[in-house]
């Protein structure tokens, strides 16, 4: 399967709502659809008037959209499709308000829709091992003078941990000191992992917890020295805060989460030879399905 996956590959795939309901119903049953009062596989014809299936022996319906975000909703499964290809083909996010533009929905809908699609790309991890780099940084907000309490207090604190070579994990944290970032740290990286950070002396005592702990010194102007550095973890937040402030302008404290699930879902499936569509696409297929993130894996 090619890496890219452009708009005429969408229009030709998914034409039609029917074309999308069958997608979704051959993605769920691949080897066909076992009707449970049959308590056997059986042949299903497409029921017209609704978003199901009847066994051809029985006449139990099957809903594919039960279970999933398109479930109850009044909106064409082809424009959740496409909503769904318009968040996946950018690098730095999609705004409601372009989504509003480009599928003809009220903005009411297209947030909705929105939100929605992004709600499921939370992913769990196994706990991050080997090289791992972790740094902090603050989200959102404006400067309040030269005074760092005042200068950091309209801010939202979060930090992060990229595995190199590997996945990103993030998470909003509350004061950014020791009590936030070593609990973050024993729960996201495996003891025994190399753990790279920046001065802050809240990660003075990881080896106590069993971690090897290299440290850069940012505030001498030193960025790398041999193997140790934190540049995969500034570059995920720097492309991150350039999709907030480009794309989104500005993220609510309630929704910051949910904005770093998607940054993060991209950046875990970098080097994946499935284009990003496919990956967006089975997650939202059905709840708790995920295709893996290692890029080995396809």
């Amino acid at each position: 399967m090619k890496a890219k996956y452009t708009e005429t590959d969408f229009d030709q795939e998914f034409p039609t709502d029917d074309a999308c309901l069958e997608w979704l119903k051959d993605f769920l049953y691949p080897a066909g659809i076992e009707c449970p009062k049959c308590e056997k596989v059986t042949k299903h014809h497409r029921v017209k008037s609704r978003r199901s299936y009847s066994c051809d022996r029985c006449g139990h319906h099957v809903h594919p959209t039960a279970g999933t975000i398109y479930h109850k909703s009044s909106t064409p499964l082809r424009l959740w499709f496409k909503a769904i290809f318009l968040m996946s083909a950018t690098r730095c996010g999609i705004s409601a308000k372009q989504i509003e533009r480009q599928l003809g929905v009220t903005y009411k809908t297209a947030w909705r829709m929105f939100r929605q699609i992004r709600s499921m790309l939370t992913e769990d991890h196994e706990p991050l091992s080997g090289e791992v780099e972790v740094d902090e940084t603050f989200i959102g907000g404006k400067p309040r003078g030269k005074d760092e309490t005042r200068r950091y207090s309209k801010k939202q604190i979060v930090v992060g941990a990229v595995q190199r070579d590997g996945p990103v994990v993030t998470e909003i944290i509350q004061r950014g000191d020791r009590s936030d970032l070593e609990p973050f740290v024993i729960s996201t990286i495996s003891p025994g992992s190399t753990v790279h950070t920046d001065e802050h002396g809240a990660y003075r005592r990881l080896e106590r917890f069993g971690y090897k702990h290299k440290r850069i010194t940012h505030w001498d102007h030193v960025y790398v020295q041999g193997n140790v550095h934190t540049n995969s973890i500034e570059g995920f937040w720097g492309n991150f805060k350039t999709g907030m402030r480009g794309v989104y302008k500005h993220c609510g404290e309630d929704y910051l989460q949910s904005y770093l699930n998607e940054y993060a879902f991209r950046y875990n499936r970098r080097g994946s030879e499935v284009p990003m569509f496919q990956h967006f696409l089975a997650q939202h297929a059905h709840l708790g399905w995920w295709i893996p993130y290692n890029k080995r894996d396809h």
